[in-house]
């Protein structure tokens, strides 16, 4: 997934592209998942302080938000998708510092009827690619903006690409087949074969990257009567080649339920090198009875062997990074892991009556993304409010802003 310096990436749990288990998502009781941010800002450490999400711009229309793209704070993207009687129709959103502004997609970027996707290349650039389960076997048009307009990516990735990771314009990374990466160099495309198949990638260096997924053949895998046991699978790239890195093996105690499978679908690379991989043991559901719970597979690179994390507090605990600041981490589901181990909650506000949203009304804040401004200590996310109310229920896209209170 993300490298959380500042850089967004797109993470693909081949679970998401956020982007099932990997987005960031809102609970009904306040707030809410597939970022991928990073930065360098300070959080609160007194423990009365607080986070909340604070709307900087509610849209007039009843739809989502599904990305978003920080490139300054005069400089903002989103995706946005109004409900219509002919189901979802995507457009751009753009803040230039002043307002925000509806933008028809580009025509570099051809007919589509699904809502694009944004990379962040580098600091100042931007693509916005076909979302990656939508692209099929159509064509490759991506489209870049450069701060004033934008055009055609002259060399997009080959193949549909999955999950694409870029540290700068010569230094881009794409899954583009379930056992394929390929690596742009500025000049381009080289496609490298994986040992095992992969859903996700995280960029540590250029010489230090990750690619975690599951395997069917090796250690762990037979399950007799012909049946296989997949198992979470990792590999590396130091540099000069992809290498196999051995991932502990997850097993059901028996009996074992039927067509179980493990797996890792999302892996991050944190602040000072840190990288961590995050999956499920899970199998197919409601064919025996009593059944056992899924379980979550939680390791961290400890520099020679991956070994199970140390379990968070609370509410934080089966939570999964979506970006990093100085003093903690922004999990999922709108929670804060400080560096000292306190699950914070991070709140949110109502939507205001002039919405259409009555008192009584249930809302959940739902967000896709969360990104740090570069250059600034300031927190942006996206996505929507759900409200449930009778008669007139709606989503309300929004744009907030994280506040730091205490």
């Amino acid at each position: 997934m993300y490298r959380t310096t500042g850089t967004r990436t797109r993470g693909a749990a081949g679970a998401v592209a956020l982007a099932a288990v990997l987005t960031l998502a809102g609970c009904g009781s306040g707030s809410g998942p597939q970022p991928r941010a990073g930065g360098t800002a300070s959080s609160p450490k007194a423990p009365g302080s607080a986070l909340s999400w604070d709307f900087a711009h509610i849209a007039d229309f009843h739809g989502e938000i599904s990305d978003l793209a920080v490139l300054a704070e005069d400089d903002v993207w989103a995706v946005a998708n109004e409900n219509s009687v002919q189901g979802a129709d995507p457009y751009l959103l753009h803040f230039d510092g002043a307002r925000w502004r509806r933008e028809e997609l580009p025509d570099a970027l051809g007919a589509t009827d699904h809502p694009p996707e944004f990379e962040e290349i580098g600091d100042r650039a931007l693509w916005l690619r076909p979302r990656a389960a939508q692209a099929g076997g159509g064509p490759r048009a991506w489209a870049q903006w450069d701060g004033s307009r934008w055009s055609a990516v002259p060399d997009p990735p080959p193949d549909t690409a999955g999950d694409l990771e870029a540290t700068a314009p010569d230094d881009i990374w794409a899954l583009t087949a379930e056992q394929t990466a390929r690596h742009w160099d500025g000049a381009r495309w080289t496609s490298y074969q994986l040992p095992y198949p992969a859903s996700d990638l995280a960029v540590v260096g250029p010489d230090d990257v990750w690619a975690v997924g599951s395997r069917s053949t090796g250690p762990g895998t037979e399950l007799g009567y012909g049946e296989r046991y997949a198992q979470p699978a990792s590999t590396h790239w130091d540099g000069s080649a992809w290498a196999s890195v051995e991932a502990p093996t997850a097993r059901f105690e028996k009996p074992v339920p039927p067509e179980p499978s493990a797996g890792l679908g999302q892996v991050v690379a944190l602040d000072g090198g840190e990288v961590r991989a995050y999956g499920i043991n899970s199998f197919n559901h409601g064919e025996v009875e009593p059944e056992p719970s899924d379980e979550h597979i939680r390791l961290r690179w400890d520099g020679t062997r991956w070994a199970d994390q140390e379990p968070a507090p609370g509410q934080c605990a089966l939570r999964t990074p979506v970006g990093q600041d100085a003093d903690g981490l922004f999990l999922d589901g709108n929670w804060y892991l400080t560096d000292d181990g306190r699950c914070v909650k991070i709140t949110r506000h109502r939507l205001p009556l002039s919405t259409g949203a009555r008192k009584g009304s249930n809302q959940s804040l739902w967000l896709t993304e969360i990104h740090r401004v570069p250059g600034t200590d300031e927190w942006l996310g996206a996505g929507h409010v759900q409200v449930n109310q009778s008669g007139d229920p709606f989503n309300a896209p929004v744009v907030v802003r994280l506040k730091r209170r205490g």
